[in-house]
């Protein structure tokens, strides 16, 4: 079993530093003439993977997209989730999972257990009840050979009122969130004596200085940094350079809209994913 970290390493080295949100929102669709509905959802997602897989490092099926579709969605994320896998692609499901004790358990067990048609390759998950709470899926994620994407420090605009906090040690809550996926790492690279361990973070793209004002040694963590925010958010090679500095090679950049505006031509998606890779491997060197 080869843990994702490892695995996620080898693939950007084959094809480059991008993640291609699978993103079927409504307006979407819409441009792409598709109806919004769980066929609609099936015909873009595969569209999608038919353009990228085997291409790209990985995909990120955001979930609430198929969830927003009751059963049929969720239905269709399971065949996505299963589809990526055949291509060969890694893939990123983005729920944002966090709870406690039994409840995170479940979630473990839906999206990061060997057997679970939600288990992709790696989980994004919330650690705002705690970084203590996420145990459960750190356990199951070394078991299985799966990753987590914890989140750290986001663009939205309300993030940095909890994120840039400081606890009452004077850390930031990000640089706490930072510090336990470094713990959370050391174990695993000590016993495996990879490059890359299998907790990351989410670190949007367009934070600017944020990791360096708190004191967020991204570099320190030795995991993978999913960065949502580039190409059509506006993370450009100078951005990504700025926020993630020394860890720049550890960096997975995510682009959703900026590849995805290129649909529903196959040819079209292919082209805008290449280019972003290239520009992303560029700017990460």
């Amino acid at each position: 079993m080869t843990p994702f970290g490892a695995r996620l390493a080898a693939a950007m080295s084959a094809h480059g530093p991008l993640c291609v949100g699978i993103d079927p929102h409504a307006a979407l669709l819409d441009a792409w003439g598709l109806p919004d509905d769980a066929e609609g959802l099936r015909r873009f997602a595969l569209t999608v993977l038919e353009a990228v897989g085997g291409r790209v490092a990985a995909v990120k099926p955001q979930s609430a997209f198929f969830e927003r579709h009751g059963a049929a969605g969720v239905a269709v994320l399971e065949e996505v989730v299963a589809a990526g896998r055949d291509t060969g692609t890694l893939v990123v499901v983005d729920a944002k999972r966090g709870d406690i004790g039994s409840t995170m358990g479940a979630y473990a067990d839906a999206y990061l257990r060997d057997g679970s048609p939600l288990a992709g390759d790696a989980l994004t998950v919330s650690p705002y009840l705690g970084f203590g709470s996420l145990a459960p899926a750190v356990e199951a994620a070394h078991a299985t050979g799966r990753g987590l994407f914890v989140l750290a420090l986001t663009s939205n605009p309300e993030g940095p009122a909890v994120q840039h906090a400081r606890d009452a040690e004077g850390v930031a809550v990000a640089d706490r969130v930072a510090r336990e996926a470094a713990v959370a790492n050391a174990a695993e690279l000590a016993a495996t004596g990879g490059a890359l361990g299998s907790v990351g973070l989410v670190v949007g793209a367009t934070v600017g200085d944020a990791a360096e004002r708190l004191g967020v040694d991204l570099a320190a963590v030795r995991g993978p940094l999913l960065a949502p925010g580039v190409g059509a958010q506006g993370a450009g090679p100078a951005e990504l350079a700025a926020v993630f500095g020394a860890a720049r090679p550890a960096v997975l950049a995510s682009s959703s809209r900026g590849v995805l505006a290129a649909g529903p031509s196959v040819a079209g998606l292919r082209e805008a994913a290449l280019r972003a890779a290239g520009e992303a491997g560029a700017a990460l060197r």
